[in-house]
Order: structure tokens, then C-alpha cells, then sequence
């Protein structure tokens, strides 16, 4: 019987060497190098990311003076909105300050926002995380609350000087206490496994037992205070039906998150003021 020669065994006997040797490595030289090898990554990301911005402006300066007219005409239209939701705002903040104030009561939690881009995502962690294009040199820190126009987004996972890793509402890693609208008994939310680019979904649980929902009626599920970094009151999702716990003290529901978290292309991170 003839032998197989030594070149046949060779890269399957370095990839055996390799493997054998990176478990020895410790874990600490071992999250260095993962550190420097995406540190190496993260300024291509957002390298591609500017170019892929600079080419959606220009392919905007080709529209027709017609469609730039009216694209400035409805601009101006949700500015005027705009102008008078913050002046209603700024109302409202100056009630809440005086009632504080009358009542001795503590101040909310204040917020500055960071408006961030999406630089890279991929497609088998779609629902669970993507990188956006700003990190620790601009004041983001680990846990802050991300969020877009209609409500909650994630929350920053990781952080580095330049990017940053949000996880989002949908995936498995996430949890929050959470509260429905006119009811402030708080409840827990968490995300659940998502395949990629089906319909976002999440799962509520110690729903008080006397809490009614009608199906033609979806109760929205909003942020609470003791969520931590985020503020009460941004929307999570809604819910439409109800089914008992394991244990029957509580019940549970599947929470319908917004499918335009499949689909965003710019978030606002929420940056604690400290007092």
C-alpha cells in the first residue's frame, strides 16, 4: 500500500497546529487582538460609508429645478410643524419645571443627542446589531439609549473612539422595563430571535393579570423610567394578544416592533446629562 505523500496532510496539519495554538493563546492576548483587528476595520467601514453619502449627493444634484422646488415647499411645510411642536415643547418643560419646583420633586433625567449614521450591518445579525459612526470622542458611552423618529431603536453595546455597536430592541441580548400607555405598572420587555429582514418582533412578560386588550385595539407598549438610560414614554411596539404565564400569575404577549428598524439609515444616541 503506498503512502500518501507529506504535502497532502500539510495545510489540514497547519490549520491543527493553528487551532491548537490559538486555544493555548490566554484570553486576554486573545481580546487584544480581536480589539486591534476591528480597530483595523472600523476606518474602511466608515471610509465606505461617506462614499456611499457623497454619492447620494450627488445623485440628488441631478434632479430637475421642478422636483427641488417642490421638495423645498414640503420641507418648509414640516418645518412650520416643527417650529410649533418645539414651541409646544418648550411649554411643556416650563410647566413641568414649575411643578417640580412646587412640589419638591426631582428633576427628569435630561438627554444630549448625538445624531449618528449607519455605517455597516450585516446580513446574519440584521435584527441584532449594527455599527454606526460615532464613538467615545464624541461623548457615547456604554448602555446610552438609541432612537429614531418613532421610538426606541436599542442601545449602544460597545464603544470605541470612532464607531460604536448598537444592539437593537429585537435581538435576544435586550431587556428593558417598559410600561403600556395609561398604565404606569412597570413590565418587562425583551427581544427575541429575529431571522434577517423578517418582521421585527419582541415578547412582553409579567403582564398584570387584569390588564384587557382587544384585538382591533393593539395596546402600545412604551419606555419607563426604570428602564434605565431611557426616558418614559418612546414607543417599543404594540400589542394584540394576550396569553397566560407558565405560572398563571402573570400574562404574556408577542410585542410588534416598527419594520422600518430594518430599513434605518440614521439613529440619535441619547447621552445622559450629568448634573
Amino acid at each position: 500500500m503506498s503512502k500518501l505523500p507529506f504535502s497532502t496532510f500539510k495545510p489540514w496539519l497547519i490549520l491543527a497546529l493553528f487551532l491548537i495554538g490559538w486555544t493555548l493563546i490566554p484570553t486576554l492576548i486573545k481580546s487584544f487582538c480581536q480589539l486591534s483587528f476591528y480597530q483595523f476595520q472600523a476606518p474602511l467601514w466608515t471610509l465606505t460609508s461617506q462614499f456611499k453619502d457623497l454619492q447620494i449627493y450627488w445623485s440628488c444634484r441631478n434632479h430637475s429645478k421642478k422636483e427641488l422646488i417642490e421638495a423645498c415647499r414640503d420641507l418648509a411645510r414640516r418645518n412650520s410643524f416643527s417650529q410649533l411642536a418645539v414651541a409646544e415643547n418648550m411649554v411643556l418643560k416650563e410647566e413641568i419645571a414649575r411643578f417640580e419646583k412646587l412640589h419638591n420633586l426631582p428633576a427628569l433625567d435630561s438627554f444630549d443627542p448625538v445624531i449618528a449614521r449607519i455605517t455597516r450591518r450585516d446580513i446574519h445579525s440584521w435584527s441584532h446589531q449594527f455599527m454606526i459612526r460615532k464613538g467615545s470622542k464624541d461623548g457615547i458611552t456604554p448602555g446610552a439609549a438609541v432612537i429614531y423618529e418613532k421610538g426606541v431603536v436599542g442601545r449602544i453595546k460597545d464603544v470605541y473612539p470612532s464607531s460604536s455597536i448598537v444592539e437593537l430592541v429585537s435581538s435576544p441580548g435586550f431587556r428593558i422595563a417598559a410600561r403600556f400607555v395609561g398604565d404606569n405598572r412597570p413590565i418587562t420587555y425583551k427581544g427575541i430571535d429575529n431571522p434577517a429582514f423578517s418582521k421585527p418582533k419582541g415578547h412582553a412578560e409579567n403582564i398584570p393579570i387584569d390588564l384587557s386588550i382587544q384585538p382591533d385595539r393593539p395596546t402600545m407598549l412604551i419606555s419607563s423610567r426604570l428602564g434605565g438610560h431611557f426616558p418614559d414614554g418612546l414607543i417599543i411596539g404594540k400589542l394584540s394578544k394576550l396569553e397566560p404565564s407558565i405560572s398563571g400569575l402573570f400574562n404574556q404577549g408577542a410585542i410588534e416592533l416598527d419594520p422600518h428598524l430594518h430599513s434605518l439609515q440614521e439613529v440619535t444616541v441619547l447621552i445622559p446629562q450629568r448634573h
